[in-house]
């Protein structure tokens, strides 16, 4: 596992703290020799993840639809730059880059780009380990949302660890490291 895929968000948050936690993410990531494959912001947490990468020598690998290459603010320092033609082959090249997904403050994007890759591992389409960087308890409504769905019987049970909360970055790739397969969705 060498590549990582972060989904998070291009604004900053309210706590400065948020940007802090994301940057040291990127130096771990560095110094560790991890990747990273993201969506080629270079404000907010996604800037600050690849700030931390790439001041401390790693590899930043972004990918971008062409359309708001045009409109958002695509970093200029990446590894490299992976122009595509739309959200869809961003999500699909990111997940062909990856060895695993990780989750990090952001918004209805980083949601859904995550929970695609969530669902996937659901039914079967990659085995790839997922986990969710949990900066400041920012997940923590999202895992009461989730236990209530396990409880109310949408979403298999054997699924509350498939994309567990982490509080620190160590734990993070320690749980990325130490991912088991969960199988596919059953129906009853």
């Amino acid at each position: 596992m060498k590549k990582i895929a972060v989904y998070c968000g291009a604004s900053k948050g309210n706590d400065p703290s948020y940007i802090k936690e994301a940057y040291q993410l990127g130096k771990y990531m560095a110094e560790h020799g991890y990747e990273l494959i993201f969506g080629a912001g270079s404000i907010g947490i996604m800037g600050a993840i690849q700030d931390g990468v790439l001041d401390h020598d790693g590899t930043a690998i972004g990918v971008m639809p062409k359309m708001l290459d045009e409109k958002e603010i695509t970093s200029t320092k990446l590894s490299e730059l992976i122009l595509v033609d739309s959200m869809h082959e961003r999500k699909h090249k990111m997940a062909e880059l990856a060895d695993g997904f990780v989750m990090a403050p952001g918004g209805a994007g980083s949601l859904e780009e995550f929970f695609e890759m969530y669902s996937w591992a659901q039914i079967g389409i990659h085995q790839k380990p997922l986990a969710v960087f949990n900066i400041n308890g920012f997940f923590d409504p999202l895992q009461t949302l989730l236990n209530h769905m396990i409880d109310e019987g949408f979403i298999d049970a054997k699924y509350k660890k498939l994309a567990p909360l982490c509080d620190s970055k160590e734990t993070l790739f320690d749980t990325l490291k130490q991912y088991q397969p969960l199988g596919v969705r059953t129906y009853d």
